[in-house]
C-alpha cells in the first residue's frame, strides 16, 4: 500500500463483513458503484461474490473464528463491520460469539494489518436498550471505540428491505395468512429506514474520515407503529387478515417456551423486547441521514411499495422433500403464429392466458407482463397471494422463480419452439414444498390443482395459436435424483446471481448531495489535514496510524 491516505472519493479497498445480508448487499452495490473494491468476508464468500460482476474479492471466513480472519485485512484501507445477528441459534451463533467476540476478532485483524479506519454498524437503541441483542451491540460499540485508529459508529434503525426479518415477514403473513398476531395493540413506535437509504448512508460514511470518533444515528423520516404499518400493507396487498392482539408478556413467554422445546419461531424474545422498547431517534444530534449525509429519506409509503415487489428468491435447495419435475406440453399443428410470436403473446398477455384460479391483478398496480426482472403477483386457492420473478427471459423462453412466501421452492420455465412441422408450447415445473405444511398440501389437493392450472394455461395457448393439437395436452412427472437435483439447484442459483448482478450494475454512483457534504468536510480541514470539530471524542489517524498504510 502507498503511504498516502486515499482522498475522500478516491477508490479504496474495503474489507466488509456481513456483506450478504439485507443491509450488506445493497451497501456493496453502492460501494462498487462508487468505484471501490470490496473484500467480502462470509462463510460462502466464493459463491456469494458471484452476485457482483467486478470489484469483489472473496474471503471465506466466519467473524466468530479469529483464525480464519487472519490476513483478511491485508492491503485494505478501511474495515466495514456489518455482520451481526438479531436472533440466536445456540451453541454456535449467539450474541456473544457473533456480535461481541466477532467484533473483537475483526478489530484485532484490522489492527494487525495496520488498517487506519474502522466503521461499526450498530443498532438504534444500543445505548439504552435492555434486550440481549442491544446489550451485545452496546458491547460491540465499546470495543469499536478502542480501535487503534479512526472509528465511526453508525446506529441504524429498523432496516426494511428484501428478506428482512420484520417487515418482510409481516408482509408475507399479510399475503398468505388469515390472521396476524399483534403484540398488545400494535402501538409501539419505531422509525424504519428503507434499505437503500441505509446503504447510501454507510457508503457516504466510508468517504468521510472527518467523522472519525462520532456515533451517528440513522433512521427513516416517518415514525410509525405496527398497527399503522398493517393499515398501509392492507392498501398495498388488497387483503385484510384478522388482527389478533397478544399481550406482550404472553408473546415473550411463548418464545421462551418455544426455544426451550426446540421449536423455531419467526421472532425471538429479544426481538419482542426491542419492539416494546420503541426504536426512534431521541438524541440531540438528530437523524444523521439528513443532517450529516444530506440524504433525502424514502417516504415510508414508497418504501413499503418497493418492499412488496422485491422479496428474495426461494430456491429448491431451501425447500423440503424430493425435487419434482413436471412437464406439461402440447404440439400445435397449423399454428398461425411462429414460436417467437406465440411466446411474445404469452409474455404480453400473461394475465389473459392464465386460468381464473390464478388472479394476477390481486394487488393494486401489480405487473402482469413477463419481462426480465419483473415480479409477478397472483392469488392461489387455499394459499393467498404469492409471487414469482422472471429471472431469465429470451425470445422463446422465460424462467419464473418463486419468492419468499410462496408454497413452493423452485421455478417454472415456459418455452415455445419449432418441432418439425409443429410448434411446441411447454411448461416445465421444478419444485419442492417450501415447508412441511405446504408439503402436506401439495401431496393432497395442491399437486392436483397445480397440474390442472398449467394444463389449462397450455390449452389456452393452443387457442391463441389458432392451430390444432391432435394429441391434446400431454404431461409427465418425475422425482429427480441427487445429481439431477444438484444441476437444477446450480442452474437456478446462477440465474438468481446473474439477475442480482444486473441489478447491482444499475446502482447509480454517489449522490451529488453526498459529494457536496464530502467537499464541505474537506474545506473544513486545516493545512495539516486534521478535521476541525467540537466533538471531544473525534479523532483523525495520527502519524503512527498513517504509517500503518505504508506496510
Amino acid at each position: 500500500m502507498s503511504g498516502t491516505r486515499p482522498a475522500f472519493n478516491d477508490p479504496m479497498r474495503i474489507l466488509v463483513t456481513g456483506g450478504t445480508g439485507v443491509v450488506g448487499t445493497r451497501t456493496l452495490d453502492r460501494l462498487i458503484a462508487n468505484g471501490h473494491t470490496v473484500r467480502l468476508v462470509s462463510r460462502n464468500a466464493n459463491e456469494d461474490a458471484r452476485q457482483w460482476k467486478t470489484n469483489v474479492e472473496a474471503w471465506p471466513a466466519n467473524v466468530a473464528d479469529a483464525t480464519g480472519l487472519k490476513g483478511a485485512a491485508d492491503d485494505c484501507d478501511l474495515v466495514l463491520h456489518i455482520a451481526g445477528i438479531v436472533a440466536e441459534s445456540p451453541p454456535k451463533l449467539t450474541y456473544t460469539t457473533v456480535n461481541v467476540d466477532g467484533t473483537r476478532n475483526i478489530i484485532r485483524e484490522a489492527e494487525r494489518a495496520r488498517v487506519g479506519r474502522f466503521i461499526y454498524i450498530s443498532s438504534l437503541g444500543a445505548d439504552t436498550g435492555k434486550s440481549d441483542y442491544h446489550r451485545s451491540k452496546r458491547e460491540g460499540e465499546e470495543i469499536a471505540k478502542k480501535f487503534d485508529g479512526g472509528w465511526i459508529i453508525v446506529r441504524l434503525a429498523n432496516v426494511f428491505g428484501p428478506g428482512d426479518e420484520v417487515l418482510s415477514l409481516v408482509l408475507n403473513m399479510m399475503r398468505t395468512s388469515p390472521a396476524i398476531p399483534m403484540i398488545d395493540v400494535g402501538e409501539d413506535r419505531f422509525q424504519p429506514i428503507w434499505v437503500d437509504d441505509a446503504a447510501k448512508a454507510i457508503a457516504a460514511a466510508v468517504e468521510r474520515p472527518d467523522l472519525h470518533g462520532k456515533v451517528l444515528e440513522v433512521a427513516g423520516a416517518d415514525v410509525t407503529s405496527m398497527g399503522e404499518l398493517l393499515d398501509k400493507m392492507e392498501k398495498i396487498t388488497g387483503r385484510r387478515p384478522v388482527r389478533i392482539p397478544i399481550p406482550g408478556f404472553l408473546a415473550r413467554a411463548g418464545t421462551v417456551l418455544a426455544d426451550a422445546a426446540g421449536v423455531s419461531l419467526p421472532v425471538s424474545e429479544s426481538q419482542i423486547t426491542m419492539l416494546r422498547e420503541g426504536n426512534v431517534i431521541r438524541s440531540a444530534g438528530g437523524n444523521a441521514l439528513v443532517g450529516v449525509f444530506k440524504i433525502t429519506p424514502t417516504p415510508l409509503d414508497v418504501g413499503l411499495k418497493l418492499l412488496s415487489e422485491s422479496q428474495p428468491e426461494q430456491l429448491p435447495e431451501e425447500g423440503v422433500g424430493a425435487l419434482e419435475k413436471k412437464r406439461i406440453w402440447t404440439d400445435i399443428v397449423g399454428s398461425k403464429l411462429t414460436p417467437e410470436e406465440l411466446f411474445a403473446h404469452f409474455c404480453l398477455s400473461f394475465d389473459e392466458v392464465t386460468p381464473n384460479t390464478m388472479d394476477t391483478s390481486i394487488e393494486p398496480g401489480s405487473r402482469s407482463v413477463i419481462e426480465d426482472g419483473a415480479t409477478l403477483t397472483m392469488a392461489l386457492p387455499l394459499r393467498g397471494t404469492v409471487q414469482v420473478r422472471a429471472n431469465e427471459v429470451t425470445g422463446h423462453s422465460a424462467t419464473l422463480v418463486t419468492l419468499k412466501g410462496h408454497p413452493l421452492a423452485g421455478a417454472v420455465r415456459f418455452l415455445a419452439e419449432q418441432r418439425g412441422e409443429c410448434v411446441r408450447f411447454e411448461a416445465q415445473v421444478f419444485h419442492r414444498a417450501a415447508n412441511v405444511g405446504d408439503w402436506i398440501l401439495m401431496n393432497t389437493l395442491g399437486g392436483f390443482m397445480q397440474t390442472a392450472t398449467w394444463v389449462s394455461l397450455v390449452e389456452r395457448m393452443i387457442h391463441v395459436s389458432r392451430g390444432k393439437a391432435p394429441r391434446g395436452v400431454q404431461q409427465e412427472s418425475e422425482i429427480l435424483d441427487d445429481e439431477q437435483s444438484r444441476r437444477v439447484d446450480e442452474w437456478l442459483r446462477e440465474l438468481t446471481s446473474s439477475r442480482r448482478a444486473r441489478e447491482a450494475a444499475t446502482t447509480s454512483p454517489r449522490n451529488p448531495d453526498q459529494t457536496v457534504a464530502a467537499d464541505s468536510a474537506r474545506h473544513s480541514q486545516d493545512d495539516t489535514g486534521s478535521a476541525r470539530t467540537t466533538d471531544k471524542t473525534s479523532q483523525q489517524p495520527d502519524a503512527q496510524t498513517e504509517s500503518r498504510r505504508s506496510t
